[in-house]
């Protein structure tokens, strides 16, 4: 046992599950908890909001594999970041939140507290796995264990925790709490041996790889290759199986082909996908082979669609079983029907894919040849990346696509691509936002510019929220709100400490990018459409 403050003995149990890296802001209530961090040796990134500390924790966790912490202090401040805390969630993104809280002995009706909110702890817990507030300093490292056995164990949902900010400054002897080790979850024999019969005698399958197969993307490669089967994504797969492997048909299962192709499939493989109204866009797939479905969370594998067949259980020991079941003596690696079929497909969403996004046409062959084996994307919810990257860029590895699918957030890449940089500083990152997207983050600038980091921002000019604007027009409305008036991306990039340039060509894209990612901080690319 040792002796510690609150703040102390919260960042000695993040440390001691392997916590390098902390996204926030310090405030009055968290002076505590920021020294502690100082003391025990935990960078400390300061970003410019509350939003962008929750949206780089969640390119943090996406790009590393463990999970992000984000501290704020009490109130407005954790308020702040409840949005990127509903898009860690509905994407299943492992994201901390810690935050102080109103001090134990506070009047439950209120007094005018500084930073006073009626219930913090609830109003987190309505969208996020689950809020606690501790009680005492002691019991500040089971929280902290706690929190991160349900973050890694099963579906990776954000957690948020509340200590009260006397408790921080309190000191008390503190018990450290060890790290949960997880088991591996692995299906039932019998749902294994059923798969394995149904894939071995498949002739025309067809794999679905959703955000829960990115820590799966050897065995997901090894079994389409054993079935000959071709390989869809959602964004959030995008990249588990490189978009250049001949079996990779492309991300995007909104598009025509990808319906057409999953509907003529006898047998579909869906591995950590919740076949999703935001994935999907036109309804549900009527299928009518039989669906397999691998997924770690029971209430996740039978939404939206039960499947004939459930494999519940991590989709790389699941993946790893089915390997060694025998469908290698049935089915012939790369078989000349299923090279067909997979060229085929792959043709029918390139050309989905240009007519989409046609607007963006000369934009993407720029981007393409900066996109490397290492290119992390990460992408705003705006027309250029839904339309654009999602099926017409391919890119090379999981996690190269970060997306803000499920809650469809605006401001979510650049944040998003800071943390991703800091997780992976080997890899060339590239942020793709909307001219409306970015104002949502823009303060995010000045900490990738203090960060010195070399990041190409690109911004994707049409004058407002154009998506609305056709929605609205569709409806026979007038366009109405949605128009913005013009911002000089060039010149407030540099007044930020950045580099900024105004780019009239699409071609001259290339040049551009690859100088910015040498840069001794970020380039805002700045293009009219």
């Amino acid at each position: 046992m040792a002796s510690h403050n609150g703040g102390q003995a919260l960042v000695a149990a993040l440390c001691a599950h392997g916590v390098d890296t902390v996204f926030g802001i310090p405030g009055t209530h968290n002076l505590s908890a920021f020294a502690a961090l100082r003391e025990f040796g935990v960078r400390t990134v300061l970003t410019r909001h509350e939003q962008g500390a929750g949206y780089a924790a969640d390119g943090y966790a996406r790009v590393s594999g463990r999970p992000g912490v984000c501290l704020t202090t009490s109130g407005p401040a954790i308020l702040n970041a409840a949005a990127a805390a509903a898009q860690a969630w509905s994407d299943s993104v492992p994201v901390l939140f810690v935050s102080p809280g109103l001090p134990t002995d506070h009047p439950g009706l209120g007094n005018g507290y500084l930073h006073e909110v009626r219930d913090q702890r609830a109003a987190m817990g309505s969208i996020v796995a689950y809020s606690h507030r501790v009680s005492s300093v002691a019991e500040i490292p089971l929280a902290v264990t706690s929190a991160f056995a349900a973050m890694t164990g099963g579906r990776p949902r954000p957690v948020h925790l509340e200590i009260p900010l006397d408790l921080l400054e309190a000191t008390a002897e503190v018990e450290p709490v060890a790290p949960v080790e997880v088991p591996v979850t692995r299906p039932a024999e019998s749902a294994l041996d059923a798969a394995a019969q149904v894939l071995a005698g498949a002739r025309r399958p067809v794999v679905l790889a959703g955000g829960g197969a990115k820590r799966a993307g050897t065995q997901l490669r090894a079994l389409a290759e054993r079935l000959g089967a071709p390989v869809l994504t959602t964004a959030n797969g995008k990249g588990v199986l490189d978009e250049d492997h001949p079996l990779a048909v492309g991300a995007g299962l909104h598009q025509p082909s990808a319906r057409r192709l999953v509907e003529d499939s006898d047998v579909v493989l869906a591995v950590g996908t919740e076949l999703a109204p935001s994935d999907l866009w036109n309804g549900p797939f009527t299928l009518t082979g039989t669906l397999v479905r691998i997924d770690i969370d029971p209430a996740a594998i039978i939404t939206n669609a039960d499947p004939g067949i459930r494999l519940l259980g991590d989709a790389a020991a699941t993946l790893d079983l089915l390997l060694v079941s025998g469908i290698g003596r049935y089915c012939d690696q790369y078989h000349s029907q299923g090279q067909g079929r997979v060229a085929e497909a792959r043709a029918a969403m390139r050309a989905d894919a240009a007519a989409e996004g046609a607007q963006w046409r000369e934009i993407l062959a720029a981007l393409g040849p900066v996109v490397d084996a290492s290119t992390v994307i990460a992408g705003d919810s705006t027309m250029a990346c839904y339309y654009g990257v999602l099926s017409g860029l391919p890119v090379h590895r999981p996690s190269g696509f970060l997306y803000p699918t499920g809650g469809g957030t605006l401001g979510y890449g650049l944040p998003a691509a800071i943390g991703a940089m800091l997780a992976e500083p080997d890899a060339r990152l590239l942020a793709v936002l909307g001219d409306g997207g970015i104002m949502f983050t823009l303060s995010e600038l000045a900490t990738a510019a203090q960060l010195g980091l070399g990041l190409p921002v690109l911004v994707v000019d049409n004058g407002g929220y154009g998506e609305i604007r056709n929605e609205m027009l569709d409806r026979g409305d007038p366009a109405t709100a949605v128009d913005l008036s013009p911002v000089d991306f060039a010149a407030l990039a540099e007044a930020m400490g950045c580099h900024g340039e105004r780019i009239t060509d699409a071609a001259d894209l290339t040049a551009a990018i690859t100088t910015a990612v040498r840069a001794d901080r970020p380039t805002v690319l700045w293009i009219k459409v």
